[in-house]
């Protein structure tokens, strides 16, 4: 069977946050506060799953809809917005939907953004040209569209079985991530293989998964985003908002609706 990228993702949400605390953290959500903060007008965040970049930018003041998939990831998102204290009268609004086809009117959002390598879920050109298409339909005009992509994906070695992290969940569990990578370089798609063993009073339980991600160049996101109709403002190498060049630690592009 074609891969398809939002396939995992449900089994992924319990281990979401555990997995992302003890990798990225929380290293990018300051850089899209500082991009939130200049915006005047509703966002639209692509693959908010749990809310882990969404709700600080809600605490900071934004105007938030978050949009993903997973119904499992959504799930959290809405649990985290519930237990919200803000002094901000934006609550955030969550959609299931695909972002390939966004259900939001034209014009509606100041901001579109798609952090921490979401796009890289796409897994055909056709889709992510769609996808492109949506944000400039749903952005008004001059809107931004900003863009985080990771760039290692396609370096990882290939391995089987190894154990990557271990550690306690919230509840108690102890939870073991046994993860395998395999590489298709010729369509630079990077597929992880994840095992999460959890146990819990004596009982253990498995749960397997796959993920895969495409990883394609700065120069060929720039054309894409061109022929959707953007204008390349910045392409940056790292959250501090340093120059990109090709050992860039991430890739991020800002682009406006023309």
């Amino acid at each position: 069977m074609e891969a398809e990228g939002w396939r995992g993702w449900d089994d992924y949400a319990a281990f979401y946050d555990w997995e992302n605390a003890r990798t990225l953290g929380r290293r990018d959500v300051a850089f899209w506060q500082r991009i939130a903060a200049a915006v005047r007008g509703p966002i639209l965040e692509l693959g908010c799953g749990t809310g882990r970049v969404s709700m600080p930018l809600v605490r900071a003041g934004a105007a938030l809809v978050g949009v993903d998939r997973s119904a499992s990831m959504l799930t959290r998102a809405v649990a985290r917005a519930r237990r919200l204290r803000t002094r901000s009268s934006h609550v955030p609004r969550f959609v299931r939907g695909d972002i390939t086809s966004l259900p939001f009117a034209d014009r509606r959002f100041a901001a579109v953004l798609a952090p921490y390598g979401i796009l890289q879920s796409i897994l055909s050109d056709r889709d992510l040209d769609l996808t492109l298409a949506c944000a400039a339909r749903v952005l008004k005009p001059g809107g931004r569209i900003g863009i985080d992509l990771v760039p290692d994906v396609p370096r990882w070695a290939e391995y089987r079985d190894r154990v990557r992290l271990r550690g306690r969940a919230p509840g108690g569990a102890h939870v073991t991530l046994i993860e395998s990578v395999r590489q298709d370089r010729r369509r630079r798609l990077t597929t992880f293989e994840q095992t999460f063993v959890e146990r819990r009073r004596g009982q253990t339980r498995e749960h397997r998964f796959a993920l895969t991600f495409r990883t394609l160049t700065v120069p060929q996101i720039r054309n894409r985003l061109e022929a959707a109709g953007f204008v390349i403002d910045a392409v940056l190498g790292d959250y501090r908002g340093r120059p990109w060049d090709k050992r860039a630690e991430v890739w991020i592009i800002l682009a406006s609706r023309s």
